[in-house]
């Protein structure tokens, strides 16, 4: 069986493909950079207009055809709705047209379905930091749960609001950690956690006030372990608790060195094994692929009017059979 899987959430419109063996035969990205926040229109144009090029450069990459598809998967949620309906609308066509299966998959889920994988882990704790999620995660009883997650906006949402307020181009994310290794100084910032649950709006707002007296670098610095500090904290809890053996960190926040820094230690402290899947923490068209074959193998399927996109698809909405 091989896979196509299409990721088209947001920013990034991925195309992966995947056989059964685990093995990926195709990864083709095209990221939509705006100088300043997303918007969702123009991003969802820029998937249609790229969406042609993109799939036929994983299949020629691959060295496949359309008869070689076994099944085409895509994300169906959470998401920017004009960003998930024009990924739905390429794959709905493509299945229609080719007569292949199709299967409409969670895109958190996708996250850390390609962690496990690629990290080799069984049943990890997983810290599921993104744009518009921030999530404490772990496996029971066929879902995976919720142990704690923002209460207003996502961890990847306040650092590139702070970026915009600065004068940050987006993504902001990097840019904020090249200046936070030139930070000098911590400028106290609140800090905000509730048991395992975190509130990252006063701090948006507090480092947006104390930037006007203070250098870029040390506000990015002291956002940045502020910020990471409590991820960490609220993990450990959440470890502790569940006493859990393995570690994974996942989204697009993940590629932060300095988070993976704070959590491998702490994952070190309490011996459990610590992963997060390099180059695949970004949205990516792979990981939509390998949780397509999951749920395909555990035989779950779909028609044409299972996959209406679901804007606000929670990660413990699905169903975990495999």
């Amino acid at each position: 069986m091989i896979t196509l899987g299409i990721e088209g959430t947001a920013h990034t419109l991925g195309i992966g493909i995947m056989n059964s063996k685990r093995e990926i035969l195709a990864d083709v990205r095209k990221v939509y950079r705006p100088i300043k926040g997303i918007h969702p229109r123009e991003s969802s144009q820029f998937m249609s207009e790229n969406m042609n090029s993109a799939i036929d450069s994983a299949l020629r990459g691959a060295e496949l055809g359309f008869k070689d598809i076994g099944l085409i998967s895509f994300a169906q949620g959470p998401g920017m709705g004009p960003c998930l309906r024009t990924a739905a609308t390429a794959a709905r066509t493509l299945a229609l047209h080719y007569k292949i299966p199709i299967l409409g998959v969670n895109h958190c889920v996708a996250h850390i379905e390609i962690g496990r994988e690629l990290c080799k882990l069984r049943d990890p704790l997983i810290l599921y930091v993104s744009g518009g999620n921030t999530q404490i995660l772990k496996l029971k009883d066929k879902y995976y749960r919720i142990f704690g997650e923002t209460l207003d906006i996502g961890i990847g949402n306040m650092l590139d609001k702070f970026g915009r307020e600065t004068g940050l181009e987006h993504p902001a994310g990097p840019k904020i950690e090249r200046l936070a290794k030139k930070g000098k100084r911590y400028i106290e910032l609140p800090y905000v956690v509730k048991g395992t649950d975190l509130s990252f709006s006063g701090l948006l707002t507090n480092s947006i006030q104390k930037f006007r007296n203070n250098s870029l670098e040390d506000i990015c610095f002291s956002l940045q372990e502020t910020a990471f500090a409590m991820l960490t904290e609220v993990t450990e809890r959440a470890l502790a608790h569940l006493k859990a053996k393995e570690v994974l960190l996942t989204g697009g926040v993940g590629n932060n060195l300095r988070l993976q820094e704070m959590l491998r230690a702490m994952s070190m402290e309490h011996k459990a094994k610590f992963g997060v899947p390099k180059n695949y923490c970004d949205d990516n068209g792979v990981m939509i692929a390998l949780l397509g074959l999951l749920m395909h193998e555990s035989g779950i399927k779909q028609d044409i009017n299972d996959t209406e996109v679901k804007q606000r698809f929670r990660t413990d909405e699905v169903k975990i059979a495999w």
